[in-house]
C-alpha cells in the first residue's frame, strides 16, 4: 500500500497534464457562444472563424506529437512534462490579452501544441513508472482526466467570462509544473541512458524501501537496448508491427464518429427540450466522466480486448440508431441541395414529433457512455504498452499525429459528407466503421493485461 501511494503521486502529478488537456478541449464550446455575440468587432467570430477557433487546435496538437516524440527520448519523460506547461501558459496568455482573432487562433495553437506533447508524454511516463497490477487503471486515468477537464471547462463557463475562463485554465498546467519538480523521471529512461543508480533511486521512491528494487532493474535491464534506433530497423516486425496496431487503433477511434455526435449534441437536446444548450453539454460531460471512471476501475480485471469489443458494439449500435433518427425526421433530405450541417439540423427540428425526440437524447447517451467505456480510454494505453523502449518515442508521435490528423479531418469535413451521404447516411458510416473497429481488435489487438512492459515486447520480438 505505502509503494501504492507513491506510485499514485506520481500518476497524479503526471495526469494534470490530460486535465489541462481537456480544459483546452472544452473551451471552446462555452467560448465561441460567448465570441459571436461580443460588442467588440475584432473578437467578433462568424461561422468560419468560429469553427477555425474549434479546430485549430488540433493542428498545433499535431505539431506537438511530432515535437513531443522528439522531446520525449531526448530529454526525457519528467522534463519533457515540464516543459509543456510553458506553452500552455504562454497559449492562455495570448488568449487573455487577445485584441484580435489572430491573437486567439495562436493562443489556441499554443494550447494545441502543449495538448499534442501531453497527449504523448503522459501515458509513456505512467505506463514506464507503473508496475503490471495497476497500469491499466492509472494509464486509463489519462482519459479519465481529460473529460474532467472538458467538464471543468463547461461548467465554469456557465458562471466565467472568456478572459477569466482562460485564467481558471491556466492552473492545472502551473502545478503539474510545480509537482512534477519533485517526480522521478522512470526507471527505464534512466537505465536507457546507463543511469543505473538514478534508476535504483527512482524505483526505491516508487516501490518503497523493500521491494526488489535490483531484481526489477535487471528484468527491464534485460529488454534495455541502449544503442539508437536505425530507421531500417523498421524492417523488423517487433517495431513495425505494434506501430501499425498502434497507428490503426488512433485512425479508428477517431472514424467512430466521436467529434461528429459531439458536434450534434446541443442542438439535438434542444430538439428534445433541453433549451439550456450549456446544461446539456454539462450532461453529455458527467456521462463521459462517470463511464471512464468505470472503465479506469474495471480495465485490470477484465483486460483491454474485453472493453474493446463491448464499447464497439454499443458505438456501433448507439449510431445505427442515429441514422434510423435522421432517416425518419428527414425523409426527403436527399432532395435537398444545402449541405450545411445546421440547415439539416433545423429542418430536422421543424419535422420531429416528439415522441421521436427521445431516439436521438438515447442514442447520444449510449454513445458517448461506449466511447468512454472503451475506445476513449483504451488505444491511449495500449500505444503506451506495446512500443519497444528504443522506439517508444518516434512510434507514439506518428499514433498521435494520426490521431490529431484524423480528428481534424472530421471535424472540418463533417459537412461535406452530411451533404454527399445525407445525415442518416453518414451515421450507418460510422456504424460500419464501429463494427470494423470490432473486427480489428479480436484479429490483430493483443491483450496486455498484468504483463510487464519487457514481456509485451518479447511477445512482438517472437
Amino acid at each position: 500500500r505505502a509503494q501504492n501511494r507513491r506510485l499514485y503521486l506520481a500518476a497524479f502529478a503526471a495526469v494534470l497534464g490530460p486535465l489541462s488537456f481537456g480544459f483546452v478541449l472544452g473551451y471552446s464550446s462555452p467560448v465561441i457562444p460567448e465570441l459571436r455575440k461580443t460588442d467588440d468587432p475584432k473578437l467578433r467570430l462568424d461561422s468560419d472563424q468560429a469553427s477555425w477557433f474549434g479546430s485549430v487546435v488540433t493542428l498545433g496538437a499535431a505539431a506537438g506529437g511530432i515535437l513531443g516524440g522528439y522531446l520525449v527520448d531526448k530529454v526525457g519523460r519528467k522534463l519533457s512534462l515540464m516543459l509543456c506547461s510553458v506553452p500552455y501558459v504562454f497559449g492562455y496568455v495570448a488568449i487573455i490579452s487577445a485584441r484580435n482573432i489572430w491573437m486567439l487562433y495562436f493562443g489556441r495553437v499554443l494550447t494545441g501544441l502543449a495538448s499534442g506533447i501531453t497527449s504523448l508524454v503522459v501515458p509513456v511516463y505512467i505506463s514506464e513508472v507503473s508496475h503490471p497490477a495497476v497500469r491499466g487503471m492509472l494509464g486509463s486515468c489519462v482519459q479519465l482526466m481529460v473529460v474532467t477537464g472538458i467538464l471543468g471547462a463547461y461548467i465554469a463557463g456557465i458562471t466565467l467570462k472568456w478572459r477569466w475562463l482562460a485564467v481558471l485554465c491556466s492552473f492545472p498546467s502551473c502545478v503539474m509544473l510545480l509537482f512534477m519538480s519533485f517526480m522521478p523521471e522512470t526507471p527505464r529512461f534512466l537505465l536507457n541512458q546507463n543511469k543505473h543508480s538514478e534508476a535504483i533511486a527512482a524505483l526505491r521512491f516508487l516501490r518503497g524501501p523493500y521491494a526488489d528494487h535490483e531484481g526489477e532493474c535487471r528484468q527491464i535491464e534485460a529488454g534495455v537496448q541502449a544503442e539508437g534506433l536505425n530507421l531500417r530497423e523498421f524492417k523488423n516486425p517487433s517495431i513495425y508491427r505494434p506501430l501499425l496496431i498502434g497507428v490503426a487503433l488512433m485512425f479508428f477511434q477517431q472514424v467512430t464518429g466521436i467529434n461528429a455526435v459531439m458536434f450534434y449534441a446541443e442542438t439535438i437536446f434542444e430538439d428534445a427540450n433541453f433549451k439550456d444548450s450549456r446544461m446539456a453539454s454539462v450532461v453529455v460531460g458527467s456521462i463521459q466522466v462517470c463511464f471512464t471512471a468505470v472503465a479506469a476501475l474495471i480495465i485490470d480485471k477484465t483486460g483491454r480486448k474485453v472493453l474493446l469489443y463491448i464499447s464497439g458494439i454499443i458505438m456501433a449500435l448507439s449510431t445505427a440508431l442515429f441514422g434510423l433518427y435522421f432517416k425518419m425526421v428527414l425523409p426527403y433530405q436527399n432532395n435537398t441541395s444545402n449541405p450545411d450541417v445546421w440547415f439539416t439540423l433545423n429542418s430536422a427540428a421543424l419535422g420531429t414529433e416528439s415522441h421521436i425526440s427521445w431516439l436521438a437524447v438515447a442514442s447520444l447517451g449510449l454513445f458517448v457512455a461506449g466511447f468512454a467505456l472503451g475506445w476513449g480510454p483504451v488505444p491511449w494505453l495500449v500505444i503506451s504498452e506495446i512500443f519497444p523502449l528504443k522506439a517508444r518515442g518516434i512510434s507514439s508521435a506518428t499514433c498521435v499525429l494520426t490521431n490529431w490528423i484524423m480528428a481534424f479531418l472530421v471535424t472540418k469535413e463533417f459537412d461535406d459528407f452530411i451533404g454527399f451521404l445525407t445525415p442518416y447516411g453518414t451515421f450507418w458510416l460510422f456504424s460500419v466503421f464501429c463494427c470494423l473497429n470490432v473486427t480489428f481488435t479480436a484479429f490483430y489487438v493483443p491483450e496486455t493485461k498484468g504483463q510487464t512492459l519487457e514481456q509485451i515486447e518479447a511477445y512482438f520480438r517472437s
